[in-house]
């Protein structure tokens, strides 16, 4: 199965957490320990779309 990470929007650093190529998230909350900051994504075959950059 193809899986990939997914890079912080914000920083560009690589963030925990990979999805696969049947992966679908919507709404999900993806932090970053690097930089500290939350963003809403959506995910489905492997593209990533930023919803909303949460400043802190």
């Amino acid at each position: 199965m193809n899986t990939e990470w997914i890079y912080c929007p914000i920083c560009g650093n690589k963030i925990r957490t990979m999805i696969r190529k049947d992966t679908e998230l919507r709404n999900f909350p993806l932090y970053c320990p690097k930089c500290r900051q939350e963003t809403l994504i959506n995910a489905k075959d492997l593209q990533i779309t930023v919803i909303q950059k949460q400043e802190r």
